[in-house]
């Protein structure tokens, strides 16, 4: 069966299209991503601005049609973190009921929690990986939220989702070009804060690998490999130790905007955000170290887009 999965978070919408097979097996078809900052503002204000539904609609009217060219039978969106603060969430519904509609009649997007979504990105993270090597700590670093699941093959045992990302943390925190060190030490705070209680509820002491996932880990991870082009190949499954960490962390904040523009795997929608999601992985890295002494991080291209495939009803 053909089935599309969308994504749309705090910073970007995502489409896979692939087929499934009868054994839960995906094969892409179609794997795209655009930065549309539909959470533009609602940590602030509370509500959506129209010009970043806007935004949205224009890149779901053109996964729809994507959609249709590709004959898919079956179609789930999920929403997550910026959806669920914004008081006129309903606008956002009704455009995407018009525009999936049109592909899948009475298709919308749904709202997840926190928890649903870190089920979701733990499945389609561990996929590939050895069994023997878990328990596996899978964090999905978001625009608006950061998702921390523990789990092995036999399923998730905890999961909870912080209030924090990448764009959330730089709206608040780091307003400077580049940041200031108080900027940055008042970041790692607000990290830590946040972070206080996804460690109460996941015990990451138990894991012995951890795996990132989605934009802010994939680009992290072409930056420290220095690659002169985003390459989804030699990003999947790439490894950083945990000195890589904080070498390219420390790169990224202490860059200007113009500088991180400049660097070859860096999406133009990602420029003023990575610094802040670049502090939030050291404040992980070095958690779990302490924790857990784990000291290597593994970067999957696969994630909460596969796990949403995997989802629907076939």
């Amino acid at each position: 069966m053909r089935v599309a999965a969308v994504d749309c978070g705090t910073n970007s919408i995502r489409l896979l299209i692939a087929d499934r097979n009868t054994a839960g097996v995906l094969t892409d078809v179609v794997r795209e991503m655009r930065i549309v900052r539909l959470g533009q503002g609602v940590d602030a204000t509370g509500s959506f601005v129209p010009e970043a539904i806007e935004r949205t609609r224009v890149a779901l009217h053109d996964y729809a049609n994507l959609m249709r060219d590709n004959g898919v039978e079956a179609v789930r969106m999920v929403a997550t973190s910026a959806t669920r603060d914004a008081s006129n969430r309903e606008d956002f519904f009704a455009m995407t009921r018009t525009e999936l509609g049109a592909v899948i009649p009475g298709a919308e997007a749904e709202v997840i929690s926190g928890d649903e979504e870190a089920r979701l990105s733990f499945s389609g993270a561990v996929g590939e990986l050895n069994a023997a090597d878990g328990p596996f700590v899978v964090v999905d670093l978001g625009g608006g939220s950061t998702e921390l699941v523990l789990g092995d093959e036999t399923g998730v045992a905890a999961a909870y989702s912080a209030d924090i990302g990448c764009v959330r943390i730089t709206e608040r925190c780091l307003p400077g070009d580049p940041p200031t060190a108080e900027q940055v030490a008042e970041a790692r705070e607000f990290a830590a804060e946040r972070f206080a209680d996804a460690f109460a509820h996941v015990p990451i002491e138990r894991a012995r690998t951890w795996v990132g996932v989605a934009g802010t880990m994939t680009t992290i991870a072409a930056v420290a490999q220095d690659l002169p082009s985003y390459d989804a190949e030699r990003v999947h499954l790439s490894r950083l130790s945990l000195e890589d960490v904080h070498a390219v962390a420390d790169r990224l904040v202490g860059m200007t905007r113009v500088e991180r523009a400049a660097l070859g795997p860096m999406h133009p929608g990602r420029v003023d955000v990575i610094g802040g999601g670049a502090v939030i992985l050291t404040v992980l890295a070095d958690e779990l170290s302490r924790r857990a002494g784990v000291d290597q991080l593994i970067v999957s291209e696969h994630d909460i887009l596969d796990g949403i495939a995997l989802s629907i009803d076939v």
